[in-house]
């Protein structure tokens, strides 16, 4: 129902004539006006077509929402499965390159973008520390650097690596 764009025409149109049959019939009065009545049974439908209107309006709207939700629901759980994915991908990786626990954890921080001296204060050790952990790091991914390093875990979200398997 709610991929019918026709029904949410025909709900806005009736919603839209409603709206300008009363915005100006109180327009008409409070500048004064003169307009020949309109018949009663023409009110009572216009009144009655606003009421359908509006509850139309209400529902179709419920269950837009109601759908919005389960939408952003489903996004949520792809986006938590999607991250575990990631981290699987990561431990995957590090226990591939024989990564010691230290490096792992250095390798995280540096795949989440922390310069060496903010990873070296997280460790509560020394920038020099981190700077030969992350050269570790490097040679056993047989990258070069970082944004290598980032690259690797980036082909593989995307379907897999571009370049030679390392």
């Amino acid at each position: 129902m709610l991929n019918r764009p026709g029904l949410f025409g025909v709900i806005l149109v009736v919603q839209v004539a409603c709206a300008v049959f009363f915005v100006s019939d109180i327009l008409l009065s409070v500048l004064g006006v003169p307009v020949d009545p309109v018949p009663w049974q023409f009110r009572e439908l216009m009144e009655l077509g606003a009421a359908t209107g509006l509850v139309l309006g209400v529902v179709v709207g419920a269950l837009m929402l109601r759908a919005s939700f389960r939408r952003t629901r489903a996004a949520e759980q792809a986006l938590r499965a999607a991250s575990g994915a990631f981290m699987d991908l990561v431990d995957e990786r590090f226990a591939a390159w024989g990564l010691t626990p230290a490096e792992r954890d250095v390798a995280l921080f540096a795949l989440k973008g922390f310069s060496l001296a903010e990873i070296a204060a997280l460790r509560d050790t020394s920038e020099g520390t981190v700077k030969a952990q992350t050269n570790a790091i490097y040679r056993k991914a047989g990258v070069s650097g970082r944004p290598q390093l980032l690259s690797l875990f980036v082909e593989d979200l995307m379907g897999g690596a571009v370049g030679p398997e390392r």
